[in-house]
């Protein structure tokens, strides 16, 4: 089955868009035990999930997250959302490696700390990044690093992928070939676009998702099949908490053109990571279905909708 499928409204009873059924929890293990930093979103109930590994994006620190990992995880996923750094130059290929660590650890590490009769299926494996760590999970993707991975990825997302300042300015390793469907990933991708990315704050910043770099180039060099939103209105670090504190937090209000709000964008790229990932990973494909066959039922305006299939 596929998203070109007859069409399939969405329940009524389970709107991906919103918090799901299951109950959540958040599980910070001891840094000591880990490759590097964590939290781990989880359902509570008694079940086996698909995981999923979430990068944050460039200087942001991975709680920033929690409201979308959390509406994630309420719909049957277990994240992974690692702290990959704290503060970090303009190359890319150590967060890369310290990817692949993490993943190798997922099968003996991770069961330690999920809930009682919580199961990890890691045959169900998805890898997801916003901005910088977009372009951190496409490079892993793309077999960009050393380390041997033990296990399989089966799903990729771009969440406003980003790679470098601009067109010929871009960070190592460079991604983007600028040959079209040129990315042999093996795997189905979608990729998510802000409309406000690639437009300066102001004229002393430049744009956080600038065009050349961006969401658009990252989609047209993937290969079927492949699916592709880009929500109006909103910016590049609109799916983040309501609150993002610390001097972290203060800048992420600072840096981008950003929405009015940040809750529809977040609840958008919610809904989409959760009907891709049920449709790919669980052979679910009605919630993708749905929003392809009507883009009014997004929480946001939708500036670019398409499908590679």
């Amino acid at each position: 089955m596929s998203p070109s499928s007859s069409s399939v409204s969405i329940c009524s009873s389970t709107n991906v868009f919103a918090i799901g059924d299951l109950e959540t929890q958040l599980v910070k293990p001891d840094e000591t035990v880990t490759p590097k930093p964590l939290l781990i979103f989880t359902p509570v109930e008694a079940g086996e999930f698909p995981v999923l590994v979430l990068l944050h994006g460039y200087l942001l620190n991975n709680s920033f997250y929690s409201q979308l990992s959390h509406q994630i995880a309420s719909h049957g996923f277990i994240l992974i959302v690692p702290q990959l750094y704290s503060v970090a130059g303009p190359d890319a290929t150590k967060e890369i490696e310290y990817v692949a660590e993490i993943t190798n650890w997922l099968a003996e590490g991770l069961p330690k700390f999920l809930p009682p009769q919580v199961n990890a299926d890691l045959t169900k494996l998805g890898l997801a990044g916003h901005s910088r760590g977009g372009k951190v999970a496409f490079a892993l993707a793309l077999s960009r690093l050393k380390t041997e991975l033990k296990l399989k990825f089966s799903a990729l997302i771009g969440i406003d992928p980003v790679d470098g300042m601009d067109k010929g300015k871009q960070t190592p390793p460079k991604v983007l070939t600028y040959i079209p469907h040129s990315f042999n990933l093996e795997m189905p991708v979608m990729v998510i676009g802000s409309g406000f990315g690639e437009v300066r704050k102001n004229p002393l910043f430049p744009a956080c998702a600038p065009k050349g770099v961006n969401h658009e180039n990252f989609y047209n060099e993937c290969c079927k099949p492949a699916c592709y939103f880009v929500a109006k209105d909103y910016g590049h670090l609109d799916m983040l908490d309501d609150e993002t504190k610390g001097i972290k937090g203060k800048v992420t209000y600072c840096l981008c053109k950003n929405g009015k709000c940040r809750e529809p964008m977040r609840r958008f790229v919610g809904g989409v990571v959760v009907a891709f990932l049920k449709g790919y990973l669980e052979g679910d494909f009605s919630f993708l279905i749905a929003i392809k066959d009507d883009e009014h039922i997004a929480p946001v305006v939708l500036q670019k909708v398409d499908f590679m299939i």
